[in-house]
């Protein structure tokens, strides 16, 4: 059974309790992050705590713990549930009050839980075998670059994906692609440039996404930062994803036609192993 961190405890996962009155349940009123865990250690904590923060502000939530704190949080729950490879998933809500549209007085404390959950990451079927997806409208509110437990369009594209016998969906919003469900999107294109979108309110600005931006400038690779359409997306030579706990995933489908030969693309392959060699070597 896991130990889980609530509010300055660590209980067993049966006895992690929160109120009904929570507006994490009421509103999903907060706010998320997940660090992937290799070799039993954390990966990128630092820039996951950055965005944390970020998105605690744009809300208007202060966290009561500085990051050193939350750094030993997740070191404890590494250790207490034996984790080598997986992730910590964190949720920040504003507190428990009554429900009310109306913000809580600022003495309302913050409700604070992590969790660990064990996943194969590096030895992953999907990143051998590629991704389907299919594409959909972005219907989502207008700050998907806070990242929210306002999550209930993803959900509801991703069972549509899994309905039509594809793995995950990429959204659309006046033509051009936004970004996956839980993940960043990216085409190579026939000149072997690597494209994704440029950062907005529109797309989470992803932690693994930018590490890889600057590991493909490391590499002398050509990488265009702009829009790209879904009819881009099917003429693509190849096509993945970005997540924190998937890495890279080659896409080698969407809307039921081969993108490129239908295959993981070389490219993806080589930065996908390129990413994993990096965050080795972080997690030594």
């Amino acid at each position: 059974m896991r130990t889980v961190y609530l509010n300055g405890e660590y209980v067993a996962e049966n006895a992690a309790k929160v109120s009904v009155f929570d507006r994490g349940f009421t509103f999903a009123d907060a706010i998320y992050e997940v660090t992937a865990v290799l070799q039993g250690k954390l990966l990128d904590f630092d820039l996951h705590a950055a965005r944390l923060r970020r998105s605690l502000k744009e809300i208007a939530i202060a966290l009561p713990i500085d990051d050193e704190a939350l750094h030993a949080i997740h070191q404890q729950l590494i250790a207490r549930n034996e984790l080598y490879e997986g992730l910590i998933y964190l949720q920040v809500t504003r507190g428990v009050e009554d429900r009310s549209f109306a913000m809580p007085a600022p003495e309302v404390t913050p409700t604070l839980v992590l969790y660990t959950q064990q996943k194969h990451i590096v030895a992953s079927p999907l990143a051998q075998q590629g991704m389907k997806i299919i594409s959909l409208p972005d219907l989502r509110w207008g700050r998907c670059d806070i990242k929210t437990t306002q999550l209930l369009y993803a959900c509801l594209a991703k069972e549509q994906a899994r309905q039509q016998g594809a793995d995950d969906a990429w959204l659309l919003k006046e033509g051009l692609i936004t970004e996956g469900t839980s993940n960043n999107a990216f085409i190579v294109t026939a000149e072997g440039a690597v494209v994704t979108r440029e950062l907005s309110r529109l797309l989470l600005p992803g932690i693994t996404r930018g590490s890889l931006i600057k590991l493909i400038h490391e590499q002398g690779m050509r990488l265009e930062e702009r829009s790209f359409t879904l009819e881009e997306v099917k003429n693509a030579a190849e096509a993945f994803i970005t997540s924190s706990t998937s890495f890279v995933y080659p896409v080698i489908n969407v809307d039921g036609a081969a993108v490129g030969d239908g295959k993981p693309g070389p490219l993806t392959q080589h930065i996908r192993q390129l990413y994993i060699d990096r965050a080795m070597a972080l997690t030594a």
